[in-house]
């Protein structure tokens, strides 16, 4: 039986939680998750932890935020002007928004606080830094 190797296409399931023991993302409902080792589209640790799997085989790993969506970074938190905001948009903690940059480029941004006076938005991905358990199941490699 052949192990997955960097450049092999493979279909994985998988559960994502975090130590407290919620599930921020699971395949079980859906199709597996079909990707290419060592072409850098999933976090570093996941792809890792597929290398060297065979099919059938099931492994539950931790993912750093080293090898995970990176540390949190108190330089992507900013607090904006609430009159920065459109007026018909009515700003609440948990809210995810798409803003443009000056480079065209646009961004994700969760609303964190909403004060009378300002809105503060962070940047960092909703999983930086954490800590990741990931149970997975090689279900196919191409």
């Amino acid at each position: 039986m052949s192990a997955a190797k960097d450049g092999d296409t493979v279909k994985v399931h998988y559960t994502g939680r975090l130590h407290d023991g919620s599930v921020f993302d699971t395949s079980q409902d859906r199709e597996p998750l079909e990707f290419t080792l060592g072409q850098g589209q999933l976090i570093p640790g996941f792809e890792q932890a597929v290398i060297g799997m065979s099919v059938g085989g099931k492994t539950t790993i931790e993912i750093s935020p080293e090898d995970g969506y990176g540390p949190h970074r108190e330089d992507m938190v900013e607090s904006v002007p609430l009159s920065e905001f459109p007026p018909h948009l009515q700003p609440e903690p948990g809210q995810m928004l798409r803003v443009s940059q000056p480079n065209g480029d646009s961004l994700v941004v969760t609303i964190t606080s909403v004060t009378e006076d300002t809105v503060t938005v962070d940047a960092n991905h909703p999983l930086a830094g954490k800590d990741l358990i990931f149970d997975i199941e090689l279900m196919e490699i191409a």
